[in-house]
């Protein structure tokens, strides 16, 4: 027999090789020992063990959020591609992507339109301002003042300053002192232009009194005063005349109407005007044409702001129905002095 080294394999000393051991019996006795003791093999487990099955899975990193952009994850495939998806809140900066961020993001435009319910109900706002005129200044007032508190909350709604009802309370009481101080003066123009300065003035001394951050008081100040100064100007209904008031009421109103139609925006715009100075014809001739028409270019600019950066239904169903009546009111008070 050839020596071999020591703990090299010999087939005759390997039982295996043999018939293994007998039946019932596995590996080497322990007598014997472990013949491969001196080598260190890993092994590999392919199955589950206790420490596998009890041990919770390791759940994969989550990539880091993207604070300083408003990002747009890709839309997965399939039916759900066409339901848009928020991305997870962050800790420095943008909590969520908005629906404008998101349409500007994709290309899309963040304009969306009123539509033909606040159109009607603008309709039938101008309407009653149009008989409250005829009617008797006292009868123009209660449209007027509901006119007002939806100019005051739409545009603060408009702007994404919810409830923010101290701004909102002060532009309303705003309009109010316009109100008193016209019926006070015989319908004076000045006191529309004292009251909106008097306003701005407030507005500007509550916005210094404030703990918030200086660019929250100086966006809280930009809110309220135009929310004021807007709802302040729709008191023009009241120092106009009273047919001016029947005649562009009329006119906002069928031009509105129009505007809401499902055509095509250059067509629907030009239509809407030829309707409202159509309108204003019927009411009051030549003259009630231009003011129509005039009164109409104001109001299509109002159903313009109120559509804009993804408005919800809310801020249709005010701005989207009192900005086309109250962004005409100075058209309506000031067109038929320059044509007299």
């Amino acid at each position: 027999m050839t020596n071999q080294p020591y703990g090299a394999y010999d087939p005759y000393q390997d039982p295996q090789a043999q018939g293994g051991w007998p039946s019932g019996q596995q590996g080497y006795p322990e007598a014997y020992g472990e013949p491969y003791a001196d080598q260190q093999y890993t092994q590999q487990w392919q199955g589950q063990t206790w420490e596998t099955q009890m041990q919770p899975p390791v759940a994969a990193p989550a990539a880091p959020a993207a604070s300083a952009v408003p990002v747009t994850p890709e839309a997965p495939a399939g039916p759900a591609a066409a339901e848009p998806e928020y991305g997870p809140a962050t800790l420095g900066g943008n909590t969520r992507v908005t629906d404008a961020q998101r349409a500007r993001a994709e290309g899309r435009s963040p304009i969306i339109e009123p539509g033909v319910q606040p159109a009607v109900l603008t309709a039938l706002l101008g309407l009653l301002l149009a008989g409250g005129a005829a009617l008797g200044t006292y009868a123009l007032l209660v449209p007027l003042v509901v006119l007002q508190g939806l100019t005051a909350a739409g545009w603060f709604r408009l702007n994404g300053m919810w409830p923010a009802r101290q701004g909102i309370a002060l532009g309303f009481l705003g309009a109010l002192a316009a109100d008193v101080a016209l019926l006070a003066s015989g319908r004076s123009p000045a006191a529309i232009l004292g009251t909106l300065g008097v306003w701005v003035l407030l507005s500007l001394v509550l916005q210094l009194r404030s703990h918030a951050d200086p660019d929250e008081r100086m966006y809280g100040l930009t809110a309220t005063v135009v929310a004021a100064a807007l709802a302040i100007a729709a008191s023009g209904y009241l120092a106009a005349d009273a047919s001016a008031v029947t005649a562009g009421a009329v006119s906002v109103a069928a031009g509105v109407v129009v505007r809401a139609l499902p055509l095509p925006t250059p067509v629907s715009v030009v239509v809407a005007l030829l309707a409202a100075a159509g309108a204003g014809f019927a009411v009051d001739g030549s003259t009630g044409a231009v003011l129509g028409a005039g009164a109409a270019v104001c109001a299509l600019v109002g159903h313009r702001v109120a559509a804009y950066d993804y408005p919800s239904r809310f801020v249709h169903f005010t701005a989207g129905v009192a900005l086309p009546l109250a962004a005409a009111a100075p058209a309506v008070y000031t067109l038929p002095r320059l044509l007299a």
